[in-house]
């Protein structure tokens, strides 16, 4: 299973501890749009770490978890485009509950193209 997500995902891995969201969340920097708000910090590493949160304010299991594909696969996608060595943590607002996969990934390319994080 492993072998199948570093396929999935070259230069990045998931943001998994509290901890590690907390300390973005204290040390790093953030962005917002309609949709989402996207905390940043350096990491030290070559490798991007991702973390998705959706509150129980955005809906449900099932809608919530739906949002948290649409954000992982759209950063997938266009992962070579952002800069290496990041934390960064995407966060859903409730106005983001019904929204495509392409005002996702939209949103997602604004917020970082904001933070300056995206190869020019």
């Amino acid at each position: 299973m492993w072998s199948f997500l570093l396929i999935m995902m070259n230069f990045s891995e998931s943001l998994k501890k509290n901890r590690d969201f907390q300390n973005v969340y204290r040390k790093g920097k953030s962005y917002a749009n309609k949709y989402f708000v996207m905390y940043i910090l350096d990491n030290q590493t070559e490798r991007n770490r991702i973390g998705i949160s959706v509150s129980k304010k955005v809906g449900n299991s099932v809608i919530r978890h739906h949002l948290t594909r649409l954000v992982r696969e759209s950063y997938r996608l266009h992962e070579d485009m952002f800069n290496s060595g990041l934390d960064i943590v995407v966060i859903a607002r409730s106005t983001a509950r019904d929204i495509s996969y392409r005002e996702v990934e939209s949103a997602l390319l604004h917020l970082g193209s904001i933070h300056k994080i995206i190869k020019q």
